[in-house]
C-alpha cells in the first residue's frame, strides 16, 4: 500500500461551519437569510403550522356519516389453529381462551376456513364462514352457532 493510493472513505462528510467570517461564504447571517422567524435562535416550527393561517384541518368541512363506530367486530380464528385440540373435543370460546388462541373475545368469535383441519371437533362459535362449516363437517365434526 502506498500513501498516494489512499482514498478517503465515502461515509465521512465534512460538517458545514457557519458564522466564521465573510471569507468562508457563510459568515454574518450564517446562511439563515435576513430577518424573520427562522433566522432567530431557538425556533421550532411544527410541520403542520401554517404561519397563523387557518389550518387545513379547520378549513375542511366535517360532515357526513361513518358507520365505523357501530360495526360489530369479531375475534377471528382459523381452522389451522383448532389443530391444538384433541380429536373429539368440544371447542368453546372459554376453551379457546384457555389455550391462548383468543385474547379479546370482542363481539364474539368467528371461525374462518384458512388452513387445514386434521381432527374431528365439535365447534361452538358465534359465526362461521360457509367454507369453514363444510371443512369441519367433511371430517365428521359438527358446528353450533351460539
Amino acid at each position: 500500500m502506498k500513501l498516494n493510493a489512499l482514498v478517503k472513505s465515502p461515509e465521512t462528510k465534512v460538517t458545514k461551519r457557519v458564522g466564521r467570517g465573510p471569507g468562508s461564504g457563510m459568515g454574518k447571517t450564517s446562511t439563515r437569510g435576513q430577518k424573520g422567524q427562522k433566522s432567530r435562535s431557538g425556533v421550532s416550527i411544527k410541520p403542520w403550522f401554517e404561519g397563523g393561517q387557518t389550518p387545513l384541518y379547520r378549513r375542511v368541512p366535517k360532515r357526513g356519516f361513518n358507520n365505523a363506530r357501530f360495526r360489530t367486530e369479531f375475534a377471528v380464528i382459523n381452522l389451522s389453529d383448532l389443530n391444538k385440540f384433541n380429536d373429539g373435543d368440544v371447542v368453546t370460546p372459554a376453551s379457546l381462551r384457555e389455550k391462548g388462541l383468543v385474547k379479546d373475545q370482542k363481539a364474539g368469535i368467528k371461525v374462518l376456513a384458512n388452513g387445514k383441519l386434521e381432527k374431528k371437533l365439535t365447534v361452538k362459535a358465534n359465526r362461521f364462514s360457509s367454507a369453514a362449516v363444510t371443512k369441519i363437517e367433511e371430517l365428521g365434526g359438527t358446528t353450533e352457532v351460539i
